[in-house]
């Protein structure tokens, strides 16, 4: 078995900060420091101790005070973060930052430095991560349960110090379980990636393609947490694990993640459009945007009996006349938001928008010189018209170009993979993986439904040039399948 004397060079010349914090909660992005406690080890020794107790600049609640055992009072006169900021940096340079669950206590500290302007980073290793390295048949590693296993000196716990002791007690009986050189190899090993939360498996980075496509995180219980997409899964999975967390909902996914899932694609918009679908399909519980609308909204132009240009929010939107529309809308409100914005900005008439009820007189916009007098005739039809065309322009629907569905092809010679999205009235209705399958299609029958989403999507995909190679195959009219509108929009 190795001595202390016979550290490999990493330890021999490291110097390892094992640091622990008290906060007043759990969420970086409000909450804040109380205590700081850091043992400097160097060389088979402990080389200084530094810990300060600090003033949060907000209050300790009951809870947290009766966890720590410390007080408003006990804060009350102690330095601000931003007094301690250079020494605590000063300090740091240059060591490995240890920690146990590393993400809190660091995402903590860059959290404190974020706040005065300053940036800061440092080599991050988890002793949670290091126990499951090293210890992989049992199942809890959080620190009571190392302290009862290897019966590691009972400590004062949830004090900065007190932490720090049982810490680096860990790391010396693996020292000497497992010997200074398994523990350099572990070490080296955790240094080298990304930081995984401490539930996932160590090498779960190793499994990830760099490739296009969708993935997925999954909690306790199978429940899915969040759904992703990247043109390379492993980076961007690795860029969730190595950002410290400065939000509660960061936080909770972290402690929740216990797998990850991924689908791979040919290329981008087949990445995009299925992560579409899951998010919409599946309901994830942290992803926020791209929730299925039940209901849209959009706005058509039509002339009123005096040739006027008048707004209407209409819910029967013909898929075939996109072109006839402007905007999509998630609701009412949203709808008449746009409407508001379009005619303060171009000084429209709120009548004709329908802003205001119709009367035989001018709209009150009028009367306050915000509307030039469509409403009573006092601006010309033509002049008015072209005015609310151009006011309107950037919001109208794009008509689908094509007699019928498109197959639209990507392929990852790489990874010798072909993705063909059949794509109709900007909605994607299936994936093939063969061009010999597109003779054979039909989609009689298959249905659609329409999503503002997938419209946006599709619309930026196809007509923009983003140096992305795709090739699309016009497919037979008679194959169009049918495009349901949302519930309540037809």
């Amino acid at each position: 078995m190795s001595s202390m004397n016979d550290l490999l060079p990493f330890l021999d010349s490291c110097t390892l900060a094992f640091l622990d914090l008290e906060t007043t909660g759990g969420n970086a992005a409000h909450d804040r420091i109380t205590e700081v406690g850091i043992r400097f080890w160097r060389d088979g020794e402990v080389v200084d101790e530094w810990q300060t107790l600090l003033n949060p600049e907000t209050r300790i609640s009951p809870f947290i005070e009766q966890l720590t055992g410390i007080s408003n009072q006990m804060v009350a006169d102690a330095p601000l973060f931003e007094d301690i900021a250079d020494t605590l940096r000063a300090k740091l340079k240059g060591c490995v930052f240890v920690a146990h669950n590393a993400r809190f206590d660091y995402g903590f500290v860059k959290s404190e430095f974020r706040r005065l302007g300053q940036a800061f980073s440092a080599r991050v290793l988890c002793t949670v991560k290091l126990s499951r390295k090293l210890y992989p048949a049992y199942r809890r590693h959080n620190m009571d349960a190392l302290i009862a296993r290897h019966g590691l000196p009972v400590v004062q716990r949830h004090r900065a110090m007190g932490d720090v002791e049982a810490m680096h007690a860990f790391f010396e009986t693996a020292m000497g379980d497992h010997g200074a050189g398994m523990v350099e190899y572990a070490a080296r090993e955790l240094l080298k990636r990304p930081s995984v939360p401490s539930h996932l498996p160590t090498d779960v980075l190793d499994t990830l393609p760099q490739c296009p496509g969708v993935y997925r995180f999954y909690g306790e219980n199978d429940v899915l947490l969040y759904v992703g997409k990247s043109t390379n899964i492993l980076q961007r999975v690795a860029s969730h694990f190595s950002g410290d967390h400065n939000s509660h909902r960061g936080i909770r996914m972290s402690q929740s993640l216990r797998r990850v899932e991924w689908t791979e694609t040919a290329g981008e918009l087949g990445a995009l459009l299925l992560e579409l679908k899951q998010i919409k399909t599946l309901s994830p519980i942290y992803n926020r945007r791209q929730r299925a609308a039940k209901n849209l909204v959009s706005i058509e132009l039509t002339p009123n009996a005096d040739g006027y240009l008048q707004a209407r929010l209409v819910r029967e939107i013909e898929p075939h006349r996109l072109g006839d529309y402007y905007g999509l809308f998630r609701s009412i409100r949203d709808a008449e938001r746009a409407l508001k914005g379009i005619a303060a900005k171009n000084e429209l008439c709120n009548q004709l928008l329908g802003l205001e009820p119709e009367n035989d007189g001018p709209c009150f916009q009028r009367s306050l010189g915000r509307c030039k007098g469509a409403c009573d005739g006092g601006e010309d039809v033509t002049r008015y018209n072209l005015r609310t065309q151009i006011a309107f322009h950037t919001l109208r629907l794009k008509t689908w170009p094509w007699k019928g569905p498109i197959g639209v092809i990507e392929r990852n010679p790489k990874r010798e993979r072909t993705d063909i999205l059949v794509i109709y009235n900007w909605m994607h209705v299936a994936t093939l993986h063969d061009e010999d399958e597109l003779s054979d299609i039909s989609l009689r029958g298959q249905s659609v439904t329409f999503d503002v989403d997938s419209y946006k999507l599709v619309v930026k995909a196809l007509h923009q040039r983003d140096g992305h190679e795709r090739r699309i195959v016009e497919l037979p009219a008679l194959s169009t399948p049918d495009v349901l509108m949302p519930e309540g929009s037809a």
